[in-house]
């Protein structure tokens, strides 16, 4: 598996360019608004597309419905008709309340609940720092939500309470498809007029990436600045297996498809090598220009700045990098002293999770009468639940086609938007889920909207929507398969262990026995099995964007895009965040863009504390399961995966026991 370490990075507005990788799972970058296009059409729909033809024709769903026909058990759309509209960009416009709705706003304040109240002049605070999730948050859970950041900022530039906003920003553990969307919220919240401030502690190029959209940057004299730039890394042990005696055996399909050579090889592959220093100069140039742009610089300077191995605080000041060289108490006293407090007294603040239970009501951004649903898809794909998975840390294919089928068949919704992080995972899961979004499309505009990943499984459900909507730097494509198994007989002869099979049937021995390699014609027809997946998912992808076979065989052999070369060459329709694919919902659903929706969201928030407990309590118990099985029988089964980093073995249902020790490698080489 190839990783690849971003040196973190950061940007501006929408879409243009370029986005980082971590083969694994990772990153995404920027270029400047001034770069960006105004909008990226989608290519022309072939007579088997059912997705932006339908955008802008006038009939009802029960024509729509009537124009799909089944052929080979796909959907086929007998339209041509081609989309030449652009698409709205969805940017954010501030506009200045009036005397009645200020006048409204200010009473609904009054009516609050007392955990929804805010001093007047407050200052909103919001620790920047690990993990950033892209589901929306419990109360019980830890850690940083996309949504109710970005909610929150959003809220702030109307709430006549709020005076400004203090960004404190450390080590971020998030790709670059959600600094962007951050960064999009900063700019738009100063559009509002107030301030935002920045105290960067600690700061590689991702938060300075988030930092640089800031009015002001503010360091103290001891602060870790690490801008030295981008990296890429492929870790392989091969070598280790061998030594103890476990021979992989993995059939990928695509030769940029490089999930499983991190088992299957020593070095890194030509072609992967290829991909991987492509996303790195995308991502790297991009990063680039967009501080370039920033801080009022040519390229080539910040560039040289960058080589130069800078470290200390006061040279960046001195280079403009940053505004002054201050602890946090210094900045909170200017801040006091900008806004009139005297010194004795406390700067009024709110803090981030106290500021989440503010309702969007209450400052008078609540949505209008038509509705639009979000259904969020973060995490690997699998398609029941594992015993020791907690809720909300993967997509689960039968509960997301459960609330796919319920917008489907509600008649509130007028169209749907997938939010989707994730790398992939099951194929078979994937290819449901591809089928239901289709069916959903049918009815009504389907809008997908990316992440910081979408590739492999992630984009086999996008392909399914109406408009896939990326970051400039989303991963995204990856269409390939990988599937394999471990011989481990050589570690059974180091352990004294002995396994026999008795068998009826010529391929029965395929998974089942993993105390030797493959025969021939099992090494063949699994070879053939892991092609009809490839298969199926290319010609889908053709299908679902319009492009023939031998096109769509161009950009998909497993490689990964970002999110802007995705666009140029057809898999993605437009560059840009939420807001933007809630634009394109709405112009496909016939809502006026200046008309208020409201947007629901089906996706439950994640952990609680009483599944947390839950979860504690199962992992215990799978860990003694786990270990009585050691000393059972030993039994492995394997399904195709359609996902970019790491190589999942997967069980298939029926299987009585997974195989312990697969399921160790599994989980140690999925967290890779």
């Amino acid at each position: 598996m190839s990783k690849l370490i971003l040196l973190h990075t950061s940007y501006h507005l929408t879409p243009i360019h370029r986005r980082a990788c971590n083969s694994v799972v990772s990153p995404s970058l920027f270029t400047p608004s001034s770069l960006r296009p105004q909008s990226i059409s989608p290519s022309p729909p072939l007579s088997l597309r059912s997705i932006s033809a339908r955008a802008f024709d006038s009939s009802s769903p029960e024509t729509k419905e009537e124009e799909l026909k089944e052929s080979d058990g796909e959907i086929v759309n007998k339209t041509t008709t081609a989309d030449t509209k652009e698409y709205p960009s969805g940017e954010f416009q501030f506009e200045k309340a009036s005397a009645w709705k200020s006048f409204v706003v200010k009473l609904r304040m009054l009516i609050a609940f007392p955990w929804q109240r805010v001093k007047k002049g407050s200052v909103l605070t919001i620790k920047l720092r690990g993990q950033v999730s892209d589901q929306l948050k419990s109360r019980f859970s830890s850690g940083l939500s996309l949504p109710q950041i970005c909610e929150n900022l959003m809220k702030a530039a109307y709430d006549p309470r709020i005076s400004g906003v203090y960004l404190q920003i450390e080590s971020l553990n998030c790709g670059w498809g959600k600094v962007e969307e951050i960064r999009r919220h900063i700019l738009d919240f100063k559009k509002s007029g107030k301030f935002v401030v920045a105290y960067v502690p600690a700061c590689g190029e991702k938060e300075y990436y988030l930092a640089s959209a800031c009015q002001e940057i503010y360091a103290p004299p001891s602060a870790y600045f690490s801008l030295f730039g981008l990296t890429v890394q492929s870790s392989f042990v091969r070598g280790v297996l061998e030594k103890v005696g476990i021979e992989p055996q993995v059939e990928r399909i695509g030769k940029y498809k490089s999930a499983g050579d991190q088992l299957a090889r020593t070095t890194m592959s030509e072609e992967n090598c290829e991909m991987l220093t492509a996303l790195l100069d995308n991502i790297y140039g991009n990063w680039l220009d967009v501080i370039s742009s920033t801080r009022g610089k040519k390229r080539e300077d910040i560039e040289n700045f960058i080589n130069e191995g800078v470290y200390q605080v006061e040279k960046l000041k001195e280079e403009g990098w940053i505004t002054n060289i201050q602890y946090d108490d210094e900045v909170i006293s200017m801040l006091k002293e900008r806004l009139g407090v005297q010194k004795e007294k406390t700067l009024p603040m709110v803090d981030y999770r106290k500021y989440s239970k503010v309702q969007q009501w209450t400052v008078g951004l609540s949505g209008g009468k038509d509705k639009i649903a979000i259904i969020r898809a973060s995490g690997s794909i699998s398609r029941v639940r594992g015993g020791l998975s907690l809720p909300g840390s993967s997509i689960i294919g039968e509960q997301f086609i459960e609330k796919i089928r319920t917008v489907r068949e509600s008649k509130r919704y007028k169209a749907a938007i997938i939010r989707i992080d994730s790398p992939g995972g099951d194929a078979l899961a994937s290819d449901l889920m591809w089928r239901e979004i289709r069916l959903l499309a049918a009815s009504k505009p389907v809008i997908a909207s990316m992440s910081d990943v979408a590739a492999s499984g992630g984009y086999y459900m996008a392909m399914a929507a109406d408009a896939i909507v990326a970051e400039n730097l989303t991963l995204t494509g990856s269409i390939g398969v990988v599937t394999g198994k471990f011989n481990l007989g050589k570690l059974y002869e180091k352990i004294g262990f002995n396994k026999e099979i008795i068998s009826r049937g010529k391929y029965a021995e395929v998974l089942a026995a993993e105390q030797r390699s493959f025969r021939p014609e099992e090494a063949e027809i699994f070879a053939k099995s892991a092609q009809n997946a490839y298969k199926q998912f290319r010609d889908k992808a053709a299908l679902s964007r319009s492009m023939t076979v031998d096109k769509m065989e161009e950009v998909a052999q497993g490689r990964v895009w970002t999110g802007n070369d995705a666009a140029s060459r057809g898999l993605v329709d437009a560059i840009g965040g939420l807001s933007r694919a809630v634009a394109i919902a709405k112009l496909k659903a016939n809502i006026p863009q200046d008309k208020q929706v409201a947007l629901v969201e089906l996706a439950r928030p994640s952990p609680t504390l009483p599944e947390i407990l839950s979860g504690i309590g199962a992992s215990l118990v799978g860990v003694d399961r786990t270990m009585k099985e050691v000393l059972q029988e030993l039994t492995f089964s394997d399904g195709v995966q359609a996902r970019m980093e790491g190589i999942m073995f997967q069980r298939l249902e029926g299987a009585s026991q997974a195989n312990p020790i697969f399921s160790l490698f599994k989980d140690y080489f999925g967290s890779l």
